[in-house]
């Protein structure tokens, strides 16, 4: 591989005609259709199952889902027949149970409708083929439970396992080969004992935690008429979008998903003219495809804007019930990668696929609302009245102060280690942020003074309540203003509403996050719960007095979590220091919380995990570890052995031959800077052969270690993260010398302009 199939790469970029996609239209194409006339048309929800059901089994499934009951058998074997008749006027030919083993991706294996029917006439045995969906082949499959990460929960030999269709998440349908389509079913994957072998069956597990605490403060407050509270969820998802014809030329990006070797060019993102500029036309076209088919399977995608770096960007969508939210994000980044792929482009969901440019992170934005549709954090214009508001803050406040560490824990990864703490996301020091004014509120309540007035009259006057502001232009209308500013340095950010928890990576699944922060806020939600109902003693109902005395205390007990200045300052690692809270900088670190005694107990006395599971996500998440670096380690030996040092040699041979030429013709060599070049170029392949030995030595130490997944990973986290640097050092210092011409991969300014 050379210069030459780099330009090859880049002129069929430039040449290839552009992919277009009709959008659909309306009354025989007199217009294009609206997006909420095509919004869920593809989803399989309950308005659909309504119109197919008759009234009083639809009824009885919607009483059964919602009270979180399981199916009997006649109302899953008419939602079968209903779904399957759907689907297949659709043009379905087979259904999936799709679920979220402990891969970071999900899983599917496809069943047809296909059934063979045998019929015995007159001792004569006919066969005839039939399309059929029972109850059963809905509500559970079988796939092979020793086949996924199980962390020793299951051996190769016991093999079985069950997915479950998840009644909370509606079944949809995707494209399928020759014009067909699939039928998915969203599901739970358990073992064959009951134990939790994804990420989806411990989301709802504390979901039911986080509502059942938080109805029972409520009902303590007086609202009897909530039954049911949930997480919200909405995820900003960041990514790149590169050239696949160049993608193909980068064996680290095709098998790691980063460059492992590539320096910045000139220009990147310095100038900060990219975030929010004009989309380029082709990764328009892209997400305006994968936009259309989102909304068809009612995924609610709402923004799209260029990000920070060159050629990267992001999704938004409008916040849903967290489950569902979870499904959403993942049929999205699936989305993205198959039509990416139609534009001839790759999309990388890695969070440092590029060194020196910012990666990728995926903001979870956390509330809770009531199922009246009451955002529990919604502050109103006066929070410090607002006693539900500040109750429900200060229970999220004390559940982040006191598991933070299992915040840590779960945006830990080999991926994400290279971008929490670069200047770029927050740093493994779990904080909140509120705000001025939120944070005066609190101040003030502890303090038992009033709150500031924040009107303050200059050039942007702020009228009282901090929600309007006055821009002092003529033509322009006074805006609204949030209570709080942003602060994109905080982990966990208030954000008017809501939590930011900023520091996820754009390649996890968000549910595991959602599992703690739902996990940990349960916990403080039945503490002051518990506190509240002491406080008030005999008395029916709590007065203003005995809520203030709670929300007070818990003030005051979470205290040191809130920090409202730059998260990236060395001031701030000091400061958190002196308060206690850890700094987290490596996986294998952050994992250990999971078995924390006080985190572990917090999560097997919730129900939410078993002793069992946690030790098994424990082993999981640290094998992942030490295998993803391995499998870095071995790439980037291969492509320095393979490709960069034999460039690097072709290079010496071409100045070695010149400067004998030179010698040869009595031209004056020695102050030349063919000779200079060539000196820096025998130090650095010297140095390079040298890191890459070392490399591989290190690699073979942590393969020995396999049977062990601690000592495993903490071998790789101290060393073989250090190694790999100091070969891509080496490699990227080559890259800058030798001669364009012999460099082997695509760079960075081809991959990213």
């Amino acid at each position: 591989m050379t210069q030459d199939s780099r330009i090859a790469a880049v002129q069929d970029s430039v040449l290839r005609t552009g992919r277009t996609v009709d959008w659909p239209q309306k009354d025989g194409g007199a217009r294009p259709s609206y997006i909420s006339e095509i919004y869920g048309q593809n989803c399989f929800d309950l308005k659909t199952l309504q119109k197919t059901l008759p009234k009083s089994i639809h009824a009885r499934f919607v009483q059964q889902i919602k009270g979180r009951q399981s199916l009997d058998r006649a109302t899953a074997d008419a939602v079968a027949h209903a779904a399957k008749v759907w689907a297949m006027d659709r043009g379905a030919t087979h259904f999936t149970h799709w679920f979220q083993p402990q891969t970071g991706t999900t899983a599917e294996k496809h069943d047809s409708f296909l059934t063979l029917k045998t019929v015995i006439s007159n001792g004569v045995e006919e066969t005839t083929a039939i399309d059929a969906f029972s109850g059963s082949q809905l509500l559970q499959s079988e796939p092979d439970a020793s086949s996924f990460p199980n962390g020793g929960m299951r051996t190769t030999f016991e093999a079985r396992g069950y997915t479950i269709w998840d009644t909370t998440s509606p079944m949809f349908l995707r494209k399928g080969p020759h014009s067909t389509s699939i039928l998915y079913i969203p599901s739970v994957f358990i073992s064959y004992n009951g134990e939790a072998l994804d990420e989806k069956t411990i989301l709802l597990r504390s979901s039911e935690v986080l509502s059942t605490a938080a109805v029972k403060l409520l009902n303590l407050l007086g609202d009897k008429d909530t039954k049911r509270v949930y997480a919200t969820l909405g995820t900003e998802q960041e990514f790149f979008l590169i050239d696949r014809s160049l993608y193909n030329l980068r064996p680290d990006l095709k098998i790691t998903g980063r460059t492992l070797v590539g320096t910045v060019p000139p220009k990147h993102q310095q100038l900060e003219d990219h975030y929010f500029g004009q989309i380029p036309s082709r990764v328009l076209a892209c997400i305006s495809e994968a936009e259309l088919e989102l909304y068809k399977l009612g995924v609610p995608v709402k923004t799209r804007h260029n990000e920070v770096a060159p050629n990267q960007f992001e999704i938004a969508p409008i916040f849903e019930e967290a489950s569902v939210a979870v499904d959403h994000n993942l049929v999205l980044m699936e989305t993205l990668h198959q039509v990416a792929h139609r534009h001839k482009l790759k999309v990388l969901f890695h969070e440092k696929p590029f060194k020196g440019v910012n990666g990728s992170g995926k903001h979870c934005n956390w509330s809770l609302s009531t199922d009246g549709g009451d955002n529990l954090l919604e502050p109103t214009l006066r929070p410090e009245t607002n006693y539900r508001f500040l109750l429900f803050l200060v229970a999220t406040l004390d559940g982040i102060h006191k598991h933070g560490g299992l915040l840590r824990a779960s945006i830990a990864s080999a991926s994400n280690e290279h971008r929490l703490g670069a200047n770029e996301a927050p740093p493994g020091i779990v904080s909140a942020f509120l705000g001025e004014h939120l944070t005066d509120v609190l101040d003030a309540i502890e303090q038992n003074r009033d709150v500031k007035n924040f009107s303050q009259p200059n050039l942007q006057t702020v009228k009282v309540g901090g929600t309007v502001l006055d821009l002092k232009v003529s033509t322009l209308p006074q805006i609204a203003r949030d209570l709080t500013d942003r602060n994109r340095t905080s982990p966990f950010a208030f954000t008017g509403n809501k939590f930011e928890f900023r520091a996820v990576g754009s390649k996890q699944s968000p549910s595991f996050p959602t599992v703690l922060c739902n996990a940990a806020v349960a916990a403080s939600l039945n503490e002051v719960t518990e506190a509240l109902i002491k406080q008030k003693g005999d008395k029916a109902t709590p007065s203003a007095a005995d809520i203030l005395t709670v929300v007070r205390k818990y003030i005051t007990s979470s205290k040191n979590i809130r920090f409202e200045g730059n998260n990236y300052s060395d001031e701030w690692v000091v400061e958190a220091a002196k308060r206690g809270l850890p700094n987290i900088k490596q996986c294998p670190v952050a994992f250990r919380q999971l078995l924390e005694p006080i985190h572990r107990n917090l999560l097997i006395n919730l129900g939410i995990m078993t002793s069992g599971e946690l030790d098994s996500r424990f082993a999981i998440l640290m094998h992942k570890y030490s295998k993803d670096l391995v499998i870095e380690g071995n790439t980037l030996k291969n492509m320095i052995m393979q490709s960069v040092l034999p460039a690097a040699y072709t290079y010496k041979k071409q100045l070695t031959d010149l400067l004998v030429a030179q010698k040869n013709l009595e031209i004056d060599y020695e102050t030349t800077p063919e000779l200079a070049t060539l000196k820096k170029l025998t130090t650095l392949t010297t140095t390079l052969a040298k890191a890459t030995e070392d490399l591989s030595d290190i690699i073979d130490a942590v393969n020995e270690l396999d049977s062990d997944v601690e000592k495993q990973g903490d071998l790789a986290g101290d060393k073989l993260t250090h190694s790999l640097e100091e070969v891509r050092v080496a490699g990227d210092a080559l890259e800058a010398l030798v001669s364009d011409v012999q460099w082997p991969y695509p760079k960075y300014t081809e991959l990213l302009f």
